[in-house]
């Protein structure tokens, strides 16, 4: 959920004398050299607990057997995402096989018995995150209004495969999502039907190069806070970007750029700020190298492209963020070719619109979504 291209502006090189590549000068790590970061106690369950949610997390099955452990507990929380999910709603979860030989967790949300499905929802998370849990809430909302919700855990990220936090290649994120959502799309169920595609964060860049992918696929796309361009006052200047790709090349999965705790600029409500420490399987820890180069790279490229973007396209962002430039909305809202296209700034909200803010903003901005899918789901 919070934005890698933020950290990468605080990263700052060695003296000037060090940047000469002479190899004397240079660290030259092991293979398995890593920086790790200590993680902080979550407030209010006991030592077990808490020994349970402090393991390394590298690894899918390690990430698995935390949230089996956390699942009751986060579903007791006192945030109305789980307080006030509509009952009645029918999940499922199951494991598929891409391409690459990972195992991608899939999950559903369907309308409970006897209300008819209008269209299939597919959710893209940010960076870090996980659809296992703000998103549960979020989820049994708009399939409350009769979608079929469907998302996926990214490759190194939630129950998913893959080292934890690492992108080697951001367009393999991307092609994991087209064959995933490929694929549940000729699920029975919503066969045939209007398909959205709904990003947050980081996904709204997922979303938007997989509508640039197939673009006849998708009856629109929804962005939530989307991280398509950072700011220049956000960017690293040029010779830094050049340290930051030397050493991706030469420690890629590195946890090297320093994180900065956004925690605080992406909740409002400081209630609702500490229930996100029981994200237990997000990744929190300093990013990865290779990781902070393709989050620039992929902006950099979105920047040229935002012109192509021709879907339906509704934008959400908070007016007052400082993870994503709501200004960059402006610019995707003014720029893309979409004929049919919304954008809508919350006053005073900071980055996380769906699971940080007031109960009253959560519901608007969820009542938004659910009333611009309406809208379009006779339109194909």
């Amino acid at each position: 959920m919070l934005m890698p291209h933020s950290l990468i502006s605080n990263f700052r090189p060695p003296p000037p004398q060090s940047l000469r590549l002479k190899p004397s000068n240079f660290f030259i790590p092991s293979p398995n050299f890593k920086i790790m970061a200590k993680k902080k106690a979550i407030e209010g369950v006991s030592d077990q607990m808490n020994a349970i949610a402090s393991q390394n997390l590298d690894h899918a099955p390690a990430r698995r057997r935390v949230r089996l452990a956390f699942s009751q507990v986060q579903e007791q929380l006192d945030h109305v995402l789980f307080k006030m999910a509509p009952a009645g709603i029918r999940t499922e979860e199951w494991f598929e096989m891409n391409s690459k030989g990972q195992e991608i967790f899939c999950k559903s949300w369907l309308p409970k018995p006897g209300v008819r499905i209008k269209a299939a929802v597919c959710f893209v998370h940010g960076y870090g995150d996980t659809c296992t849990f703000f998103f549960e809430g979020i989820a049994k909302r708009i399939a409350a209004a009769g979608y079929g919700v469907y998302a996926i855990d990214h490759p190194g990220f939630g129950l998913s495969e893959g080292l934890h936090g690492y992108v080697s290649d951001f367009n393999d994120i991307v092609d994991n999502v087209v064959e995933q959502y490929t694929k549940i799309k000729g699920r029975p169920e919503v066969r045939g039907m209007p398909r959205f595609l709904l990003g947050q964060s980081m996904g709204g860049a997922v979303a938007l190069k997989v509508h640039l992918k197939e673009q006849r696929e998708w009856d629109g796309v929804v962005l939530v806070a989307p991280m398509c361009k950072i700011s220049e006052e956000m960017k690293p200047p040029e010779p830094l970007q050049k340290v930051l790709i030397y050493l991706s090349r030469v420690m890629p999965k590195a946890k090297l750029v320093p994180v900065k705790d956004l925690a605080d600029l992406a909740f409002r409500d400081q209630h609702k700020r500490k229930l996100a420490d029981y994200n237990v399987i997000s990744y929190s820890d300093q990013t990865r190298l290779k990781t902070a180069v393709e989050m620039l790279n992929i902006t950099n490229e979105l920047e040229s492209e935002v012109e192509k973007v021709s879907s339906p396209l509704l934008i959400l962002h908070g007016a007052a963020d400082k993870v994503t430039d709501p200004n960059i909305s402006k610019y995707l809202y003014e720029r893309a070719a979409s004929k049919d296209k919304t954008l809508k700034l919350y006053d005073g909200s900071y980055h996380c619109i769906l699971e940080g803010e007031s109960d009253e903003r959560i519901f608007e901005v969820l009542d938004d979504i659910i009333g611009w899918l309406d809208s379009h789901c006779s339109v194909r």
